[in-house]
């Protein structure tokens, strides 16, 4: 008998097997980190009281809107001059009156995302708050560091303290606030700054009308307040506590 020809079943079974194989790894999604796995948001999205805001058909397509405002010569002209004094003070209200409330501390490691040219930054370094630092498209050495706010280039568990008055442009608000509770260490504070009586400006992709869609988005963390505020064009801030670990 002749050994050195191949049984014909055993190669047959083994060409199937191998095309099954192959079928198999093309139909399978790939693992990717890159922005065109978000999801289409060319339709409006309605979820109990908040709205994400149609027309974008590709996630790059969602961040060159964004850079029109955050690049705009005159807008950043206007932030880095007139407006940089009075934004200043009144932010450095704002942080003053959370170190009141025991909600923030001189030795808080302290985050502002999309802090634009980093006027929050500065008015949490003007009472104390040294260890802080924003996040936003495009960065403003030394104040703030490139960063998109769906993906923070942090890692986990890096603050004790995180503020925000963009909520209103985060095109996925889970996604937004996921990073906000990854990146901020177990009781460590958040606040968040929204408008609620009026819409927001043209370059937002979201409408919030009650608080209660934030506090369902916040998973890990506790509702801590809830107050009136006037800050440029921002009526509410809402306060959250991430939950402490539990001893095992």
């Amino acid at each position: 008998m002749n050994t050195t020809i191949p049984k014909l079943p055993f190669l047959l079974s083994l060409l199937l097997s191998l095309s099954v194989l192959i079928f198999i790894a093309l139909q399978t999604p790939h693992d990717s980190k890159t922005t065109s796995q978000y999801p289409n948001t060319s339709t409006s999205k309605n979820v109990g009281g908040l709205r994400i805001r149609p027309g974008y058909s590709s996630y790059d397509e969602y961040i060159q809107r964004q850079l029109k405002k955050t690049l705009n010569p005159k807008l950043r002209e206007i932030w880095t001059t007139r407006d940089w004094d009075r934004k200043v003070r009144v932010f450095a209200k704002f942080f003053e009156s959370l170190k009141q409330r025991n909600l923030l501390f001189n030795d808080s490691k302290a985050l502002s995302i999309g802090a634009r040219v980093g006027q929050e930054v500065l008015a949490l370094k003007s009472i104390g708050v040294n260890d802080s630092i924003g996040i936003d498209l495009v960065p403003y050495p030394p104040l703030v560091v490139k960063g998109d706010f769906h993906a923070q280039p942090f890692m986990n568990e890096t603050f004790d303290f995180e503020f925000s008055n963009v909520f209103d442009h985060a095109l996925y608000p889970w996604k937004f606030v996921g990073e906000i509770e990854r990146t901020l260490k177990p009781g460590g504070v958040c606040v968040i700054q929204v408008a609620l009586s009026r819409r927001a400006d043209k370059y937002s992709a979201n409408d919030l009308y009650s608080v209660e869609p934030l506090v369902e988005l916040f998973k890990e963390s506790k509702l801590v307040e809830v107050r009136k505020v006037d800050g440029f064009g921002l009526d509410t801030e809402v306060v959250f506590r991430k939950n402490k670990r539990r001893n095992i």
